[in-house]
């Protein structure tokens, strides 16, 4: 076959394999289409049950996400599966219901980006300056839902979020792992010219191994958050952030050095918060705020129930009640949902020995 020939044939596949992928859009087309038509069927049915119907079902949603990781036969990783569900089930959410979500801002931080992983961007995402602001603009209904860090692998837990939880009446609805990568971006041409970084400390922290190899006489400066961070260094002269790719792109800041954090696996956990409970979804996380006796052993007689009934505790950490003098509150996270039956009899002895004793919410694993 000579090369003219060899070419007619390989245009001639090419067209045969087009069409055949064009015939799969029009069916995807309309599969979506359809299943948007029964989404505004179920709103309307949900519209019945009364005053404040509940159209966002985290425990649903997840049971969906688990249900097609199991059965997708690839070539698609099951995290581009989760995530191209994630957008249709949030497109059909949007004509149900559109729901607006407060996050730790401004614009471009990494929270925003986890409150878009998990509830899509049909959403209206509404940034915030604190995270006691997501927590009050929850609380107050002008969002149905808040996005706020909560523990980073490498530096541990978020101590305003946990403070936050202790005299909230909101509920952990869900909760968002975001592996993290930081860049150094500036509009200056390398590094030598650097004379200042701005980020936030968590950021820096997170980078000081790499700052200190390769930066070690800059100044750096902290900032209210990553996006805060690239702003200031848009705009003042010598400046450089560390952000992530999202702030980079909204303030037009070249990325100098990518992925400069010391750790690899560098990972943020973020907690959904909403005002009502949510259902068991059947892979589910509880926790609980805690406050012992003041009695010897006090925290041992606290946590046995949980050993003797063969619950699985992931983590718990302490923090001053404010109360008094070296009284501490509890943060208990435990595998299972409250109204699970083996998780339920434990709970019960637990209140009966605890001092304090709140469930802040029982909520379906993050998804990958």
């Amino acid at each position: 076959m000579n090369a003219k020939s060899a070419g007619d044939a390989v245009e001639a596949e090419l067209a045969l394999l087009r069409q055949q992928i064009n015939a799969v859009d029009d069916a995807l087309l309309q599969l979506i289409n359809q299943r948007a038509m029964l989404a505004l069927k179920v709103g309307e049915v949900k519209q019945q049950e009364g005053d404040r119907p509940i159209f966002y079902r985290p425990e649903r949603e997840v049971q969906v996400l688990k249900r097609v990781q199991e059965a997708n036969p690839g070539p698609l990783h099951n995290e581009v599966v989760a995530r191209l569900f994630r957008e249709v089930m949030s497109a059909c959410l949007a004509i149900e219901k559109p729901m607006t979500i407060a996050y730790l801002g401004p614009e471009g931080t990494f929270t925003q980006t986890a409150a878009l992983k998990h509830f899509g961007h049909a959403v209206l995402t509404r940034p915030l300056k604190s995270i006691d602001a997501v927590f009050r603009d929850v609380a107050a209904g002008s969002a149905d839902y808040g996005v706020v860090p909560v523990e980073n692998s490498t530096e541990g837990v978020i101590n305003h979020t946990l403070d936050g939880l202790v005299h909230a009446t909101l509920k952990i609805c869900g909760e968002v792992e975001l592996r993290i990568h930081h860049h150094l971006m500036s509009h200056l041409a390398d590094l030598t010219q650097i004379r200042r970084i701005y980020s936030h400390p968590q950021s820096l922290a997170q980078c000081r191994q790499w700052l200190n190899r390769h930066l070690p006489e800059v100044v750096t400066v902290e900032a209210s958050s990553n996006a805060e961070a690239a702003r200031l260094a848009a705009a003042e002269p010598g400046s450089a952030a560390i952000a992530g790719e999202a702030a980079a792109l909204i303030y037009g800041l070249p990325m100098l050095m990518e992925n400069i954090e010391d750790n690899p696996n560098n990972t943020t956990r973020f907690l959904v918060l909403g005002p009502t409970a949510v259902p068991p979804s059947g892979q589910d996380k509880t926790v609980l705020l805690l406050s012992a006796r003041n009695k010897p052993g006090a925290l041992f007689d606290l946590l046995e129930p949980l050993a003797r009934h063969r619950i699985s505790m992931t983590r718990i950490e302490s923090r001053p009640s404010q109360q008094g003098m070296w009284d501490y509150l509890f943060f208990v996270d435990l595998e299972g949902h409250c109204d699970d039956a083996q998780l339920a009899p434990a709970l019960a002895e637990l209140r009966a020995e605890a001092s304090l004793f709140k469930i802040i919410g029982s909520f379906p694993k993050a998804v990958i």
